[in-house]
């Protein structure tokens, strides 16, 4: 079995003033996930980590720097998934060359394939790569479900596929997969603020954003749950619910990272601006950010 532990957060990519990735930013980052925020892995270009923006030399340069900086510390999970089949293949070879844990795979966006789509794409990544993989379910960005009947027949039949990130609300789609996955296979929370009741229906842990700035208190709280200490995660879960919501909603709804990444320029993490079609948070929205953090001595 995989382990990529309880908290997994998805970097950003830090861009110099020439929006150029960073490898000085780089490092510092990554120390800052592993040894202040106690992450467990990291994943390398996904969409908090602007991959759409970034070519595919970018991103296996990455991938080979984070795995380096790492130097086994923490898991390297790549995201490399994408709406082409050949392509994400391509990528996930990539992944494997530089050393990688494992990769995660979106469901293919925008062009909406049928679940029996869903189950062939996953099946040929699944079978041209050693590497453990994390499926990624996210309706509301791909415009598809991923329904609970293809994932549990790709667990089933691909002991590579571990792991499902599932972003959304369904709890009875997490409780299907939670009670009915193979042995080897654990679900994990796309959305920071679902994390403890994902965890109540027997999630294994979060793949996290908020987890740039308050991953050690994230991961106190999952720790809680785990030792059977429910009003002491409920407590951590209260405490940072702000944080979570205001991540997305400052005071309006903002895309991921632009939040994320003023939040970590002004907690002295240098991580850049962002690429189009992304544009930072305006001067209301950068000043909420500021106010959220102070207020929760972030």
């Amino acid at each position: 079995m995989a382990n990529f532990g309880r908290l997994v957060t998805a970097m950003v990519t830090p861009f110099d003033e020439q929006l150029q990735v960073s490898e000085e930013q780089l490092e510092a980052l990554v120390e800052h996930l592993i040894e202040g925020m106690r992450c467990d892995s990291l994943v390398v270009c996904g969409t908090t980590g602007e991959s759409p923006t970034l070519t595919d030399s970018e991103k296996s340069g990455l991938f080979e720097s984070v795995v380096r900086l790492v130097r086994g510390r923490a898991k390297v999970i790549a995201g490399t998934g994408s709406y082409d089949t050949a392509h994400t293949i391509h990528l996930t070879e990539a992944a494997e060359k530089a050393g990688a844990d494992g990769v995660l795979l979106v469901a293919p966006y925008y062009n909406r394939p049928s679940q029996e789509g869903l189950y062939q794409h996953f099946k040929a990544v699944a079978q041209s790569t050693r590497l453990p993989i994390m499926l990624y379910n996210i309706p509301s960005r791909c415009g598809i479900n991923v329904d609970t009947a293809t994932t549990l027949r790709l667990a089933r039949e691909f002991p590579n596929i571990v792991a499902s990130k599932e972003a959304h609300s369904d709890l009875d789609h997490i409780t299907t997969l939670v009670s009915q996955g193979p042995e080897h296979f654990r679900v994990y929370c796309g959305d920071d603020s679902l994390t403890l009741p994902f965890l109540s229906i027997g999630a294994y842990g979060v793949v996290s954003v908020a987890g740039h700035i308050v991953g050690a208190q994230i991961k106190s709280m999952i720790e809680a749950y785990a030792d059977d200490r429910p009003a002491e995660a409920r407590r951590l879960h209260q405490m940072l619910f702000p944080v979570f919501r205001g991540m997305f909603h400052c005071p309006n709804r903002v895309p991921n990272p632009a939040a994320v990444k003023h939040a970590l320029n002004v907690s002295g993490i240098p991580v850049g601006g962002l690429r189009l079609p992304m544009v930072p948070v305006n001067e209301a929205e950068g000043r909420f950010i500021e106010e959220l953090l102070q207020s929760h001595q972030v």
